[in-house]
């Protein structure tokens, strides 16, 4: 159990640090939602975070992609040469 404190103009809770290990909060940020009528503590973890390792793993399991010639001298500007 615990009760809101003040903090400065706000409140906040305080949560054991047992808990804080177990539901892996130990981030900067938080991300509070809504539920059921309660609180939902999310980590928000860096949006592309293991992003770089994991293209880099792709890279060294299968390869690099090799690249579409075909397309990067065609013209953006209009598409009157494309069959639809």
């Amino acid at each position: 159990m615990t009760q809101l404190v003040r903090i400065g103009n706000s409140q906040g809770i305080r949560i054991p640090k047992p808990l804080i290990e177990q539901a892996h909060l130990e981030v900067k940020e938080l991300k509070l939602q809504l539920v059921n009528g309660g609180p939902l503590i999310i980590p928000e973890n860096g949006v592309r975070e293991g992003w770089k390792e994991a293209i880099e793993q792709t890279i060294s399991a299968q390869g690099q992609e090799s690249l579409d010639d075909e397309w990067l001298d065609f013209p953006l500007d209009s598409d009157d040469g494309l069959d639809w």
